[in-house]
Formats: C-alpha cells, structure tokens, sequence
C-alpha cells in the first residue's frame, strides 16, 4: 500500500479523535500543557496502537480469506465510514462531561480507536506491514487533536459532524480504490 494511502487512512481516523478534540478545546476555559498534549498523545497513541492489535489478529484467519483480501478490506473500510458518518448525525451536541479527568480522556481515546482495530485487520489481510502504518496513524492523529483542542478553543461553532463525515468518505474513499486498483490512475 503507498504512503499516500497509509496517510489518507492516518487522517480518515484520526478524524474521530479531532471531532472529540474540538469538544475538549470548546469545554476548557483555560488551555495549558496538560489540557493540550495529555489527550492528544492518549488518542495518537491508542489509534496507532489498535491497528497492531487487528494486524495480529488478522494473521490468524488471513490465510482463509487471502483471495478475497481486497474484498475484505474494502467492506471493512466502507462499514467504518459509513459509521462514521451515521454516528456523526447522531451525537449529542449537548452533552456535558468533565473531559479533565484521565478516566474520561481514556475511555474517549479507546472509544475514538476502535475503528483502528478493523483497519489493522484490513492490513493484515493485504500484507501490508504494520509498524510503519501504525507510526504515521499515531502521529497524524496526535496532530490532529492537538490542533482540534486549540481549534475548539478558540472557535466553538465548529460543526464536528462535518469533519466526521469527511473522514468517513475518505475511508470509504480508500475502500474503493482497494477494490477497483484502477481508480488509482485517476488519482
């Protein structure tokens, strides 16, 4: 898989945890070091890390699916963006949490993750490789919640469900041109 599409999949992800970022950054009345970097590096670090986990777990039923990997992959993708865009009609504006406790930031950073996990499946069954994938989907992650937080702190009529739906055409996006490998020379 190239680099580019290993990007476009790093920010299609990463878009959850940015949506979820803005809400940080619009709920704290005061930014410092911890408000910015302990949520960003809990979301960089669980999204790069679950697609291993799926990577691994992939291994162990590959071998029975390898002709239809493309197939796979391409449903994988396409159910995580069309979740994502569904679950972006949905949410809640209006909740309120106290997102300065560890215990929440964790919980959103598994939650904003699991998604990761049915990519590191996807890449499993393609044979791609893992570590690399993983590095650039934490740190493009990272970044984009550390921008998200100070996005939504300083302009709090972001429309969140925009950026989710966005990252999930771009996963759905992806999913296709796994599919039809010729889209590849439109782009």
């Amino acid at each position: 898989m190239s680099i580019f599409n290993i990007l476009l999949i790093a920010i299609g992800l990463s878009m959850d945890a940015f949506a979820v970022s803005i809400s940080l950054g619009i709920q704290a009345k005061k930014l410092n070091f911890r408000k910015l970097f302990l949520p960003s590096a809990m979301f960089g670090l669980f999204q790069g890390f679950m697609p291993i986990i799926g990577w691994y777990f992939g291994l162990s039923f590959r071998r029975y699916i390898e002709r239809f990997s493309p197939v796979v992959a391409f449903i994988l993708l396409f159910a995580i963006g069309v979740k994502m865009i569904i679950e972006s009609q949905n949410a809640d504006e209006n909740k309120s949490e106290n997102y300065d406790k560890l215990t929440v930031i964790l919980i959103l950073a598994i939650a904003t993750s699991i998604d990761a996990l049915a990519v590191g499946i996807s890449f499993s069954v393609l044979k791609t490789a893992i570590y690399s994938p993983a590095l650039i989907i934490t740190i493009t992650t990272f970044l984009f919640s550390f921008i998200g937080i100070i996005l939504g702190h300083k302009l709090s009529n972001v429309r969140k469900d925009y950026i989710e739906i966005t990252g999930g055409l771009i996963l759905i996006f992806i999913g296709f041109k796994i599919l039809f490998p010729q889209i590849k020379n439109f782009f």
